[in-house]
């Protein structure tokens, strides 16, 4: 813990009243007996904080990479600096769930009842009535609820009715990232910020709102509000992991010390649509750039060394028996080499009648051996499990694995297509190649998906296997020296 003299904390606790960046780093350092890791987006992140808590403007919007301490310093420590200064400043803050909130909320609840933030704001105390972590207050009547996103606020208001600052409603994630590609969940959330969190402004030409987050899809709450839907004017601080310096032409990292010029390059390249929007802040549509198929080698043999088989299986939706669907049926099989890269071996594709997917599954097996683990999805509910069983009882001596989705598509499939663009795929030649190839050139929104879920399945199995784990570890430690 750096000690400092008297003189230096009188001086240190007087910048921190003043001055919200050096409160900042000050907290940090008697918190946790360390410096704050400084970075040139952390005060532009100050700088527009406090142009808000001076009136500037009434609405703001920050976009900025995941971890790069937005919420610590825009939901935990800006508001404690604002009661700090007012301390009958009124907060609501939102994130996509309820129990992050409230982690939020609990956190800067602490800091204000810290002995060191005590001595900077001695007129600041916590409420002894009102104390709950995500709902506490001062004894000035200063207010902070957290909620998740489309959680209840009957009752709360952010904001004073009055010149100068005195409070606000601060948005962190409102979008959960597995679930922003969802037009249904994206929807509901902006349908709520517009119909509910809007209403509670104790004055609306007043109260600010602050809406920070990383961009996961172009029509987000971001986007939404960009495109000026809520009639209002946004000011907008957009942070992306890659900046240019026009001046000399030259990119640079936003943060190095986090993440270099070189990893952010390579996750450009491996997890295209991620990057475009969690840190680039540019959201794009995803034809085209979740796989980069050009990346895949075509082989003609398998290698020599051993492979860990799965083969993963996509079946098309269920029809009466003597009806064929018009979906396809799909198994891919995926295997990782002792170099550990991955080989696509084999895929089947099929239309057929329930009664022909059963037959189609029993001779790949046969076909594939009793040592590969043929890996199902299983449906929600009774029938899901009704179908799991059946098709484990098909496959008598074989070894079937099951599990059900999670997420969306595009999620399922980044960790294969991450692989795939940094050419650590194969596949062998076969007259199947190219259907599956296109599929990918399209994914998600081809015709069809079937293949790309079916492998994005067998991948997820596969990395859960002892023996592939060892050899990824192993490529790993080569990879380090």
């Amino acid at each position: 813990m750096i000690q400092l003299s008297p003189e230096e904390q009188l001086a240190a606790d007087f910048a921190a009243r003043e001055d919200y960046y050096f409160f900042t780093r000050y907290m940090y350092l008697q918190r946790n007996g360390n410096l704050w890791q400084r970075a040139q987006h952390h005060q532009q992140i100050a700088d527009f904080l406090m142009r808000m808590y001076r009136g500037e403007f009434q609405n703001g919007i920050i976009n900025i990479p995941p971890r790069y301490s937005k919420t610590e310093m825009a939901v935990v420590n800006f508001p404690a600096w604002a009661m700090g200064n007012d301390p009958d400043c009124q907060f609501i803050h939102v994130t996509y769930g309820s129990s992050l909130a409230t982690l939020n909320s609990a956190q800067c609840r602490d800091l204000v009842a810290h002995e060191a933030y005590q001595r900077i704001f001695p007129n600041t105390e916590i409420s002894g009535t009102r104390q709950a972590k995500d709902d506490w207050g001062t004894t000035m009547g200063g207010v902070f609820y957290a909620t998740g996103m489309t959680g209840p606020t009957t009752g709360y208001g952010a904001g004073r009715s009055r010149d100068g600052f005195g409070g606000a409603i601060i948005v962190d994630d409102p979008h959960k990232a597995d679930e922003a590609r969802s037009e249904t969940k994206r929807s509901n959330v902006i349908k709520w910020f517009a119909e509910t969190l809007q209403s509670r402004r104790n004055d609306p030409k007043r109260t600010p709102r602050l809406v920070i987050m990383q961009r996961l899809h172009e029509k987000d709450l971001t986007g939404w509000l960009l495109e000026g839907n809520d009639g209002e004017h946004w000011e907008h601080l957009c942070l992306p992991a890659v900046q240019y310096d026009a001046s000399t032409q030259e990119r640079y990292a936003l943060w190095p010390q986090k993440h270099t010029l070189e990893m952010l390059d390579k996750m450009a390249k491996a997890l295209p649509y991620m990057y475009s929007g969690q840190y680039a802040q540019s959201p794009s549509a995803a034809e085209g750039n979740v796989f980069h198929p050009d990346e895949i080698e075509i082989v003609d043999a398998l290698p020599a060394g051993g492979v860990t088989w799965v083969r993963g299986w996509d079946f098309a939706a269920s029809v009466p028996k003597n009806s064929e669907d018009p979906d396809y049926t799909c198994g891919g099989k995926l295997g990782i080499m002792n170099d550990g890269r991955y080989i696509i071996a084999h895929m089947v594709r099929m239309r057929g009648t329930p009664d022909k997917v059963e037959k189609c599954l029993k001779t790949t097996a046969q076909a594939d051996g009793r040592l590969l683990k043929q890996d199902i999805p299983q449906d929600p509910g009774q029938a899901g499990k009704s179908q799991v069983l059946a098709f484990t009882k098909l496959l008598a001596g074989y070894p079937v694995v099951s599990s059900p989705e999670s997420g969306d598509k595009v999620t399922r499939a980044e960790p294969l297509a991450a692989q795939v663009n940094v050419g650590n795929v194969v596949m062998l030649r076969g007259e199947w190649n190219q259907e599956l190839l296109d599929e990918m050139r399209m994914f998600p929104n081809g015709a069809h998906d079937d293949q790309v879920d079916s492998l994005s399945r067998a991948f997820a199995r596969l990395t859960q296997m002892p023996q592939a784990m060892v050899i990824t570890e192993a490529l790993l430690r080569n990879m380090r020296r």
